[in-house]
């Protein structure tokens, strides 16, 4: 009995809300791991947001790829994709068509107005990345 998810599932999965954990190689270091928020498209690639002067921003400028794992730990069903790719498009993020669909995703809308409200100055990059590689683990196909 395989544990594996078929494409389907895994590209399910990922479209729901997790917290990624975002890793990207660094020369001459451990790789750089940190959780980000993450969206994902089949027809599109998976993207992040992040500071381009941020030490995040600087391992992906050096880089050019990186792997993300979003997982659900709650027993028994623990489950996890990881996904990995080379970035194929990077951008200034466009605040109404990047951040506030990305902030609406992740908080509720009050949460979301007030982290919304503190951020409109910022500088962030918007990081496509191909899915090349997958793992995944279902344990409720056990």
């Amino acid at each position: 009995m395989s544990m594996n998810m078929s494409k389907s599932e895994r590209e399910a999965y990922l479209q729901e809300l997790h917290v990624g954990v975002i890793s990207i190689e660094q020369a001459g270091a451990a790789p750089l791991s940190a959780p980000i928020w993450y969206d994902y498209d089949p027809a599109v690639g998976l993207w992040i947001l992040t500071e381009p002067n941020s030490k995040k921003g600087k391992a992906l400028a050096a880089a050019e790829r990186f792997t993300l794992v979003a997982q659900n730990e709650a027993a028994p069903l623990y489950k996890y994709v990881s996904v990995t790719g080379p970035i194929i498009e990077v951008r200034v993020a466009d605040f109404e068509k990047d951040t506030k669909p990305m902030a609406y995703r992740y908080f509720d809308q009050a949460t979301a107005d007030m982290y919304l409200k503190g951020s409109q100055g910022g500088t962030s990059n918007h990081y496509l990345m191909r899915p090349e590689q997958w793992l995944t683990l279902d344990y409720s196909k056990m």
